[in-house]
C-alpha cells in the first residue's frame, strides 16, 4: 500500500470562527492572520493506492461555485485535484473510492462539477463509488440552520441522483480493510476520521477533529463546531490515544504541517515533532 497527499490548493477562513473562544493573542502565534483577521488553510486530501483500490480520502472545494462565493473564502495556489493526482500518476477515472470523511463543502465539493453550461452535473470520479454513512447523509441533506451554509446540495445530490453512493454501516463489517473508523460528533454528526496502517505506523487522517497542529491544546475548539463540549471530550480521549501508541497524525487544513505526532506534557498532550508524509 501507497499514501498520496493530494493538495488541492488552500482558502481562508476567519481566524477566530477558527479558534473559538481562545484570544486572538494566544491562536496568532502558530497561526498567523492577516489584515482581515483571515488565516490561510490548506485543502490537503490522501490518496491510497493498494493493489486495484485507489482511495481518495475528501476532495477540496472544486471550482464550480460562482465568483462571489469563491472570492468570499480567497481560494489561492497553483496546485488543484487534478494536478495532484497528475503527478502521483492517475487521473479521475482511475479512482475507485471517494471516502468523505463529512459533507462540508470544503471536503466534498471537488467531487461534482458542471457538465455543461447548461447547469448540468456530473462526478468527477466517474468511476468510483462515494461514501459517507447514513446518519450524516440524514444530518446534510436536512441540515440544521447553523450548518445550512456548509452543505450544499449541488455538492451531495448528484453523488445519491447517479447511483454511486453508498453507506458505511458503523456496525457492520468495514467495506475497506486499508483502515479503520473512528467516528466524531463534535464538529457535525457522525463525522469519520480514517486511521490508517501504514509502514509500521498508523496514521490518522484527522480532517476536523484537529484541523492543525495549532488546534492541539484542549480550548482550541472551532467556532464552526456544533457540540463543542463534546469536541473537547473527543480530542481528550484522542489525543491521549495517539500520544499513546504514537500516531502519525494527518492533518488536512495545516497550511505549513502535513504531519505531526504528539506526546504527553505536563502541560497536557502538545506537539512532538512536524514533518511530511513522504518522511514516513
Amino acid at each position: 500500500m501507497k499514501l498520496h497527499v493530494i493538495d488541492t490548493g488552500f482558502f481562508k477562513l476567519d481566524g477566530g470562527a477558527m479558534f473559538g473562544v481562545v484570544p486572538k493573542s494566544l491562536w496568532q502565534r502558530t497561526n498567523p492572520a492577516d489584515e482581515n483577521n483571515l488565516c490561510t488553510w490548506a485543502m490537503r486530501c490522501m490518496l491510497i493506492e493498494d493493489g486495484d483500490r485507489l482511495i481518495l480520502i475528501d476532495n477540496g472545494i472544486g471550482d464550480k461555485q460562482d465568483a462571489k462565493f469563491l472570492n468570499h473564502y480567497y481560494l489561492h495556489g497553483d496546485t488543484s485535484l487534478s494536478k495532484s493526482l497528475k503527478q502521483a500518476g492517475f487521473s479521475t477515472e482511475d479512482v475507485t473510492d471517494v471516502f468523505l470523511t463529512h459533507l462540508h463543502f470544503d471536503h466534498c465539493g471537488g467531487g461534482v462539477k458542471y457538465k455543461s453550461s447548461d447547469g448540468d452535473l456530473e462526478l468527477v470520479f466517474p468511476n468510483a463509488t462515494y461514501w459517507s454513512n447514513a446518519d450524516h447523509w440524514e444530518w446534510a441533506t436536512k441540515p440544521n440552520a447553523r450548518e445550512k451554509a456548509s452543505f450544499l446540495k449541488e455538492n451531495i445530490l448528484p453523488m445519491q441522483e447517479s447511483g454511486h453512493l453508498q453507506f458505511v454501516e458503523p456496525n457492520a463489517p468495514s467495506p475497506f480493510s486499508q483502515f479503520d473508523i473512528l467516528y466524531a460528533d463534535g464538529h457535525t454528526d457522525k463525522m469519520m476520521v480514517p486511521i490508517i496502517p501504514y509502514k509500521g505506523k498508523k496514521v490518522a487522517y484527522m480532517a476536523d477533529l484537529l484541523p492543525s497542529v495549532g488546534h492541539i491544546p484542549l480550548p482550541y475548539v472551532m467556532g464552526y463546531d456544533t457540540r463543542p463540549l463534546l469536541t473537547l471530550d473527543e480530542k481528550a480521549a484522542f489525543l491521549k490515544k495517539a500520544a499513546d501508541e504514537e500516531l502519525v497524525l494527518f492533518f488536512e487544513h495545516d497550511a505549513v504541517n502535513q504531519c505531526c505526532t504528539v506526546q504527553h506534557t505536563e502541560k497536557g498532550v502538545r506537539l512532538k515533532e512536524a514533518f511530511k508524509l513522504a518522511d514516513l
